[in-house]
């Protein structure tokens, strides 16, 4: 019975230490993957209007400020702060620098698959420099659906309408967000839909707009890995 005893401490004693010895690769802890689902960017309801196209009177014209650390909404009396990186209303996008705030951050949109990019890079990002007052500059991403053959100083856009006549707003495939953030780490972005919930097929008499499902990559350690 000692010697089942001895025998059954050893072989419990060898299954910790091969259990302890497979992957040796350190975890990065201070990377963050994750999916937000719907983020509300002033969503007001339609309003029909007999001489002309259809209103919104209710919205509050108020970006929504996130932050890609904590994964949070920031409350818009914080827009002065470095508390927030990126910011949503309709299908406009603000990054917390330049123009639109205090921070750092800026953006560069790349033509990639999602998976496809692990290292983000030191330089070269766009930043918001459009003055509200004159109404002149551009903002780093474009407000308005895609356009084909056009070059401009700023042509990074994210969403297509699909046709001249359509009113359904769809991300540009293959468009990932790479993105320095308002107190200088990294993250990498990518808009799946625009419309609550993330219908496979948009009804756009019944799917309500401007609800933004993204996933996104944040290092917070200040390097540049993004897996």
């Amino acid at each position: 019975m000692k010697m089942f005893r001895t025998l059954l401490f050893l072989s419990l004693i060898s299954l910790l230490t091969l259990s302890g010895c497979g992957d040796d690769t350190p975890v990065n802890s201070t990377v963050v993957a994750a999916t937000y689902k719907d983020l509300n960017a002033d969503y007001a309801p339609l309003v029909l209007n007999p001489a002309g196209p259809p209103t919104r009177p209710a919205q509050k014209n108020k970006y929504t400020f996130f932050n890609f650390a904590t994964g949070a909404i920031i409350a818009n009396t914080d827009s002065a702060t470095t508390k927030w990186d990126i910011g949503f209303r309709s299908t406009s996008i603000i990054f917390n620098s330049g123009t639109s705030g205090p921070g750092a951050a800026g953006v560069i949109v790349q033509k990639d698959i999602f998976d496809g990019v692990t290292v983000a890079p030191t330089a070269g990002y766009t930043t918001d420099n459009y003055n509200k007052v004159t109404k002149t500059g551009t903002f780093a991403i474009s407000t308005s659906p895609f356009v084909d053959g056009v070059t401009t100083t700023t042509n990074n856009w994210w969403l297509n309408s699909g046709t001249s006549t359509s009113t359904i707003i769809t991300p540009i495939a293959g468009r990932v967000f790479l993105i320095k953030t308002a107190d200088g780490k990294y993250a990498k972005m990518e808009i799946l839909s625009y419309y609550k919930g993330a219908p496979a097929v948009v009804n756009n008499l019944t799917d309500l707009d401007r609800y933004y499902t993204f996933r996104y990559v944040y290092q917070g350690d200040g390097t540049t890995k993004l897996n």
